[in-house]
C-alpha cells in the first residue's frame, strides 16, 4: 500500500467533496438563509484539500487492487463525514448528523431527522442532493472527471461497482463512466421537466428527481410522497424508480444501439415479473382485508412495490399500518433490491436469479449425478467462479444482517424494529417497520444502534466486499 499515492488521490476527492458544497450555498442565497450552514464545512474540506494536494503528490499510474478498494471504501467514509458538518450547524447530533449524512452519500433514505420542514431549503435541498450523488456514485464521476486516470481508474471502478462482470461499455473506464453518468443526467433533466409541467415547483421537482432516479428516498417532506397526493406525480415517480432499478448499461445501449437489450435481458425481465406478481398479491391482501378499495389497493401496492424492491424509500402510505402479511411481504423485498448496474441498493435481482438456477442445477443432479448442466445467463455460460462468488456474497451479506440485528436486540429494541433496520440499511432501502416506519424517524435508535446501522449503509452501498476486506489481515500484509 502506497499511502503517499492513496493520500494524494484522496486530496482530489477532497477538492471534489468542496466543489459540491458551493450549490447548496448558492441556494441559501437565493433562500436567504444563513450562509455559515456551508460556507464553514466548505472552507474546512477546501483547508484539507490543500493539505492533501500539497503534501502528498498523486500519481497517474496503474495502482494495485489493494489500493483501488481502500480509496474506494474511504472516500465513500471522508464523504459521509464531511457531508454531515452542514447538519451539526443546524442543531443536529453529531451521530444523527453522521446518520443522516451516510444516509444521503449511500442513497439509503433512512433519516434520524425529527421534523424534517423545520430544517431550512438549502440543507433539504443538500440532503436530497447528496443522493443524486451517491446513487450513480461519487467515486464513479470522480474516475469520469479526473483526466488521465487511465489504468488507476479500474481498479476503483470494479471496488465501486462490484458484481458479476465488469460492465465497460467503452476500451477505457473514465469513457464507461462518462457514459453511465450522461444516461444518469439525461434520465434526471426529463423526469425534472415532466414533474415541472405535472405541477410541482421547481424546489419540489428537483428534489425529488434527485432521490427517485437515485433509488434514494429522502423528501423534503415527513409524509414523503403522500404530501402531494397526487396520482399523476405518483405515476412519474414510479417510472423512474423503475428505470433507475434498471441496469443503466443497458439504457445506453437501448438509446444508441439495441432498443431491444432491455426486453431481452434476463435480468430485467425477472425483475419485471417480481414487481408485477408482488403488487397483484399485495393490492388483493390490501383489497380482501378491506383496508382500500381495489383501485386504491392497486395503487399503493404498486408504488410501495416498487418504491421498496429498488430500495428507494418512499411512500405514499403508511404501510406500518398495514395487515401483517402485507408488511411481511414488503420485507421479504427489501432483500432482493434491484438490478445489477443501477442506482438501486439491495442483493440485486440478478444474483437471487442465478442463485435459482444454481439450486435447480443441484436439484437436478440429485436425480443424475453424473449430468453436467451449466448455468446459462443471457445465452451465455456463467463460470463457476461467479456462483461461488454469489454464494459467498449471500453468506457474508445474511452474517452482516444476523450480528447487526443481534446488536441492535441486545439494545432493547423489538423484534420488527430490529429486524426491518437491519436489512433497510443493509440493503440502502431507508425506512422500516416498528418504530421505524414510513411516517417516522431513526431518532428513536440509540447511538451506539445508530452507529451499527451507519456500517450497515457504508458497507451494503459498496456491496460488501470492498469493505469487509480491509478487515481482513491479509489485506494489510506485504
Amino acid at each position: 500500500m502506497r499511502y503517499n499515492v492513496v493520500l494524494g488521490v484522496l486530496g482530489s476527492i477532497f477538492w471534489l467533496l468542496a466543489g459540491f458544497m458551493i450549490i447548496p450555498l448558492l441556494v441559501a442565497v437565493y433562500y436567504g438563509e444563513s450562509l455559515q450552514t456551508f460556507a464553514i464545512p466548505l472552507a474546512i474540506t477546501v483547508f484539507v484539500a490543500s493539505l492533501f494536494t500539497l503534501f502528498f503528490k498523486r500519481k497517474d499510474e496503474e495502482w494495485n487492487l489493494k489500493e483501488g478498494f481502500f480509496i474506494v471504501a474511504i472516500g465513500w467514509l471522508v464523504a459521509a463525514i464531511f457531508y454531515s458538518f452542514p447538519y451539526m450547524l443546524e442543531g443536529v447530533p453529531p451521530i444523527s448528523a453522521l446518520f443522516e449524512s451516510m444516509s444521503g452519500v449511500t442513497a439509503t433514505g433512512a433519516t434520524a431527522l425529527i421534523d424534517i420542514e423545520s430544517h431550512s431549503r438549502s440543507l433539504l435541498f443538500w440532503r436530497s442532493m447528496t443522493q443524486w450523488l451517491g446513487g450513480m456514485g461519487i467515486i464513479m464521476l470522480f474516475i469520469a472527471i479526473l483526466p488521465k486516470l487511465g489504468i488507476a481508474g479500474r481498479q476503483m471502478f470494479r471496488a465501486e461497482v462490484p458484481g458479476l462482470q465488469e460492465e465497460q461499455l467503452r476500451p477505457r473506464i473514465r469513457e464507461t463512466a462518462k457514459i453511465l453518468w450522461l444516461v444518469y443526467i439525461v434520465l434526471s433533466i426529463s423526469e425534472l421537466l415532466i414533474l415541472m409541467i405535472a405541477g410541482l415547483s421547481p424546489y419540489d421537482a428537483i428534489t425529488h428527481t434527485f432521490t427517485s432516479i437515485s433509488c434514494s428516498g429522502f423528501s423534503p417532506y415527513s409524509d414523503s410522497i403522500a404530501a402531494f397526493n397526487d396520482p399523476m406525480v405518483e405515476g412519474i415517480i414510479m417510472v423512474f424508480m423503475f428505470l433507475g432499478g434498471a441496469n443503466f448499461a443497458l439504457h445506453y445501449k437501448s438509446i444508441f444501439s439495441d432498443r431491444t437489450s432491455l426486453i431481452k435481458d434476463q435480468e430485467f425481465k425477472f425483475y419485471f415479473a417480481i414487481i408485477a406478481i408482488a403488487t397483484l398479491v399485495l393490492a388483493y391482501m390490501l383489497f380482501k382485508t378491506e383496508v382500500y378499495s381495489l383501485a386504491d389497493a392497486f395503487r399503493y401496492s404498486s408504488f410501495q412495490v416498487i418504491s421498496i424492491l429498488t430500495t428507494t424509500g418512499y411512500a405514499t402510505a403508511d404501510f406500518n399500518l398495514w395487515p401483517d402479511s402485507s408488511r411481511f411481504i414488503l420485507f421479504l423485498l427489501m432483500f432482493i433490491g434491484g438490478c445489477a448496474g443501477s442506482t438501486s441498493g439491495g442483493v440485486k435481482v440478478v444474483r437471487l436469479l442465478l442463485l435459482l438456477k444454481y439450486a435447480q442445477k443441484v436439484l437436478f443432479k440429485v436425480i443424475h449425478p453424473k449430468a453436467i448442466i451449466p448455468i446459462r445467463f443471457n445465452n451465455k455460460t456463467v463460470p463457476e467462479e461467479v456462483i461461488h462468488s454469489i454464494v459467498s456474497f449471500m453468506v457474508i451479506y445474511l452474517m452482516i444482517f444476523f450480528a447487526s440485528s443481534t446488536l441492535l436486540s441486545l439494545m432493547g429494541m423489538d423484534f420488527v424494529t430490529t429486524l426491518s433496520a437491519s436489512i433497510a440499511t443493509l440493503g440502502n432501502v431507508g425506512p422500516g417497520l416498528g418504530l421505524i416506519g414510513p411516517m417516522a424517524s431513526f431518532d428513536s435508535i440509540p447511538d451506539p444502534g445508530k452507529l451499527v446501522l451507519i456500517a450497515n449503509m457504508w458497507i451494503g452501498r459498496l456491496e460488501v466486499f470492498t469493505v469487509i476486506v480491509l478487515l481482513t489481515p491479509a489485506f494489510w500484509k506485504r
